[in-house]
């Protein structure tokens, strides 16, 4: 079991912390089981605002996935698609425990000198 830190929109953020976005979805998987995930809120936020436990990881294909997850997707159906667009694989770690950080943390509190692309191991 391991820790990642993912970069995601303030939108996206806002979206969990409120819990009407119950899923967060990826084109790829950590390769390790990731049990639980710290959130950098990117641009203009750029800060560590919280993490939340991972309760399954989710891997089929978009159509499928979609269908599984629109309830609490946190997203509408044509960003989904066009986020999965040509992959025939989709993942979404479903959202579980979330947490929200009092106060705000900086990348390198985690020893961490610039955000991810996709995600990076903590």
């Amino acid at each position: 079991m391991c820790r990642i830190l993912l970069s995601i929109k303030p939108e996206y953020v806002e979206r969990i912390f409120n819990n009407t976005k119950k899923y967060e979805y990826r084109r790829i998987l950590a390769k390790n089981n990731v049990d639980s995930i710290i959130i950098y809120c990117s641009y203009p936020v750029k800060k560590i605002v919280g993490e939340f436990k991972v309760k399954s990881i989710i891997m089929r294909t978009p159509n499928t996935l979609w269908k599984m997850t629109q309830h609490s997707a946190g997203i509408s159906k044509d960003k989904f698609y066009e986020y999965f667009s040509g992959k025939s694989m989709a993942y979404a770690y479903e959202i579980d425990s979330v947490r929200k950080y009092r106060t705000h943390r900086d990348l390198n509190d985690f020893g961490i000198s610039f955000p991810p692309r996709s995600f990076i191991y903590v």
